[in-house]
């Protein structure tokens, strides 16, 4: 069996470069962005996440992992 590849799609690819930003921004506090992360704050908190540098480390993986399922699986 051979992988091939193919580009994620642009939907994705935003996504993931969201997640990534948010991660960063937890994950490596940055007292000026957090305030930015105020809208983000009230969907983690209805799912029983808080602003926390575990939720940035969260949204780093889910960010690596969407690209690689993107490549991976057609239509995503």
């Amino acid at each position: 069996m051979e992988l091939r590849p193919n580009p994620p799609r642009l939907v994705t690819v935003v996504i993931a470069i969201a997640l990534a930003v948010v991660g960063v921004i937890l994950a490596w506090p940055i007292p000026q962005a957090i305030a930015w992360l105020e809208p983000v704050a009230g969907l983690t908190r209805s799912v029983g996440l808080g602003l926390n540098p575990q939720t940035g480390y969260l949204c780093l993986f889910a960010s690596s992992a969407l690209l690689v399922a993107g490549s991976l699986l057609p239509g995503i």
